[in-house]
């Protein structure tokens, strides 16, 4: 896989991603995604974020790439646009895992 020359413009550009995966608010939407396409009514059937706050994450999550949304009749489905995302939720979850269990043992000691 080729690796992009970490210039300053580059690095503002994964900042800006990481920032936005730094949000519980859009992980939860994310992960709700995850399945299959969904509707800002069914998001926020499943998230209980309220449907303003949906619409705007959804926004940003479109704007950078993550999702994609496509308009059939009056419903606007959205769905993940990059699957990749999942893969650094993954890594994190793990390194998390090993990380908590460490402690634990520390503290059982």
């Amino acid at each position: 896989m080729p690796h992009l020359a970490l210039t300053p413009e580059v690095l503002i550009l994964v900042a800006e991603r990481f920032k936005a995966l730094a949000e519980p608010a859009r992980l939860h939407i994310l992960a709700r995604l995850r399945p299959g396409e969904m509707t800002v009514t069914e998001l926020v059937d499943q998230t209980a974020l309220g449907q303003a706050n949906v619409s705007k994450h959804l926004q940003l999550l479109h704007t950078l790439g993550f999702v994609s949304r496509r308009k059939d009749g009056l419903f606007v489905y959205y769905a993940l646009a990059d699957k990749g995302v999942f893969q650094l939720c993954d890594i994190m979850c793990g390194r998390l895992e090993v990380e908590m269990k460490a402690r634990h043992r520390l503290l059982a000691r």
